[in-house]
């Protein structure tokens, strides 16, 4: 019991920190295409350095946000992984990749706007899906019950 315990709650943190870099990376990518589409030039280094920045400052809203919404889909892919045992890995990728693209049609709907503006088009929402799909299979590895457990 304490070992199962252990390896969900592990899987589910490393998952949401996963989807949480590669989704706050994503963004600040997003939004220096943005930027480049304005005619300005973005060094590498620039898109490091912003990358960076993005990954150290969102923690206070979007890891929880991502936190969130992995609280609501994982338990929910479980429930039907029961009746779909065969589907597990394709189940928490898709569970991964509703979760993150749900919580920005919610701010949306909320909030009349897109709180990130990456995420205002369609390969912005797409990057977001993939941050949240290799969470999704990021958990679906960590949290398999090792063979000789059972």
């Amino acid at each position: 019991m304490n070992n199962t315990i252990v390896r969900n709650m592990s899987s589910f943190l490393v998952a949401v920190i996963a989807a949480y870099l590669l989704g706050a990376i994503f963004i600040s990518q997003g939004n220096i295409a943005s930027v480049i589409a304005l005619n300005f030039d973005v060094s590498l280094a620039q898109r490091f350095e912003a990358a960076l920045h993005d990954v150290t400052n969102m923690t206070g809203i979007y890891l929880p946000v991502i936190a969130a919404s992995y609280l609501l889909a994982m338990p929910v892919a479980t429930f039907i992984i029961k009746y779909l045992p065969q589907h597990r890995m394709i189940l928490y990728i898709a569970a991964g990749a509703a979760g993150l693209i749900t919580i920005h049609i919610i701010m949306k709907l909320l909030f009349g706007i897109s709180g990130i503006a990456a995420t205002r088009s369609v390969i912005g929402m797409l990057a977001q899906a993939v941050a949240g799909g290799v969470g999704g299979h990021l958990f679906h590895l960590i949290s398999i019950k090792p063979a000789d457990s059972e």
